[in-house]
């Protein structure tokens, strides 16, 4: 029987120099690096501090590294020892402000053709009815297109992230006042403009209407290629967008006018006149998630006494898994091994879970319902065993009645939260704790 392997240690130095010989491959090195920092944010006399705190009045956004306050206006980066400014836009009439905005990274396995596309971007969306593409390092206004004249454009999301998009109209509702004036909508509840990133091109412009998705569409979103059309009867459908869009009836842009241009924007071209084949539909009080392999969904049934459990099906052939499941309010599936109320103020109890990919640890925020004003800590446990590695207390008080949003990125742990009408954001580092000798 063979001796077991012996766990190696490593430092920063030997792998640099062993990278500058090219002894081993980046990526390779890459992973050992993560690992000596996974290290050390979990070494004793490391402990992560706050060092920076923002509100504003409207929400504030973390992704990538980067915070962003009064809609967009101001970006932070967060790769400092303290958050430091990297623009901030001029003051925007209430037309121009930014609705809503995606971070592009650029792909590195892509020639593209301009120097700018290899540089991460913000893919914002104005008041009025602009898409921006805006640089995320300067701020710097690098393409505009115009969307549309007709239709009031408001929500950005990825359906394949990195690689397409889609813009989301808003969605008519037709009133029983509008029925009665006899105001028409034509059947068409919204419409959804759908982009490739790298470089940035237009699929086209999808109708969403009564003839193709039937009556009591409240909302649809894309996601992973997938078209999911929730209805008032609490029924979500999902179709596949690739067989829509060789179905639908595609007419031509704008013949030789230039698309994306004012006054015209992007006309409608995939019109749904027969309703598409569908893939799966269930019934859910809030809405479904998809994932795992093979694929699964996750819901919870409009009636009241399932209100607050989750159930798991496969989508092969609906089949639940075996019993004692549980799924967090992130989605993820854990097996049940004790009993606890989620609402006794004596128990600590789990408010919000974040998982750093890169370190392999899970940060979940826990509050212990002591004292008037609720005290909260991030623990960090192995993302493979669920161990408990070690506790970050939390300066701010957790009011549980707001919002709150936790995010770990490496050294970094950011902390967004809802006052009453302010928002405000925490930021912790890794820091090296220095102990006083008597």
């Amino acid at each position: 029987m063979a001796p077991p392997r012996r766990k190696m240690t490593f430092n920063t130095a030997d792998l640099l120099n062993q990278r500058s010989r090219g002894i081993w491959d980046t990526g390779t090195l890459h992973r050992f690096c993560l690992n000596i920092l996974r290290s050390i944010t979990l070494h004793e006399n490391r402990s992560f501090i706050k060092v920076w705190s923002k509100t504003s009045k409207t929400a504030i956004m973390y992704e990538s590294g980067r915070v962003y306050c009064d809609n967009y206006q101001n970006c932070y980066s967060c790769v400092h020892d303290q958050p430091q400014n990297l623009y901030k836009f001029p003051k925007k009439s209430k037309q121009q402000k930014i609705e809503d905005a995606l971070l592009c990274q650029s792909p590195l396995d892509k020639t593209l053709s301009s120097p700018s596309e290899h540089k991460p971007c913000l893919l914002a969306l104005t008041a009025d009815n602009w898409l921006c593409r805006i640089s995320a390092e300067t701020g710097k206004e690098l393409q505009r297109i115009y969307l549309s004249p007709k239709y009031k454009y408001r929500y950005l999301a990825w359906n394949v992230s990195q690689e397409t998009f889609y813009i989301k109209s808003v969605q008519n509702k037709e009133t029983p006042l509008s029925r009665q004036a006899g105001i028409s909508q034509n059947g068409i509840y919204l419409h959804m403009a759908i982009f490739r990133v790298f470089p940035l091109q237009i699929v086209g412009i999808l109708e969403i209407n009564k003839k193709g998705f039937g009556r009591g569409v409240t909302d649809v979103i894309l996601s992973q290629g997938v078209l999911a059309v929730s209805y008032s009867n609490k029924s979500v459908k999902l179709y596949s967008l690739e067989h829509i869009l060789t179905l639908g009836q595609q007419s031509p842009l704008l013949g030789h006018r230039t698309v994306g241009d004012v006054p015209f924007g992007i006309p409608v071209n995939i019109q749904i006149t027969e309703p598409p084949p569908l893939l799966f539909e269930a019934f859910s009080h809030n809405g479904i998630q998809i994932g795992a392999f093979p694929w699964h969904c996750i819901y919870t049934p409009p009636h009241k006494k399932h209100r607050g459990t989750h159930y798991i099906c496969s989508l092969k052939d609906s089949t639940l898994p075996p019993p004692r499941v549980t799924v967090t309010s992130s989605g993820r599936a854990v097996r049940s091994r004790f009993q606890q109320l989620d609402d006794d103020p004596t128990q600590e109890t789990f408010r919000l879970l974040e998982y750093e990919d890169e370190l392999d640890l899970l940060a979940i925020a826990v509050t212990n319902g002591e004292g008037e004003e609720g005290r909260a800590h991030v623990q960090l446990h192995d993302n493979q065993s669920g161990r408990l590695q070690r506790k970050i207390e939390l300066d701010e008080p957790w009011d549980e009645t707001y919002p709150h949003e936790l995010f770990f990125d490496r050294d970094t742990i950011v902390h967004i939260e809802q006052k009453g009408s302010q928002f405000c954001c925490h930021v912790y580092k890794l820091r090296t704790i220095t102990k006083c000798q008597n």
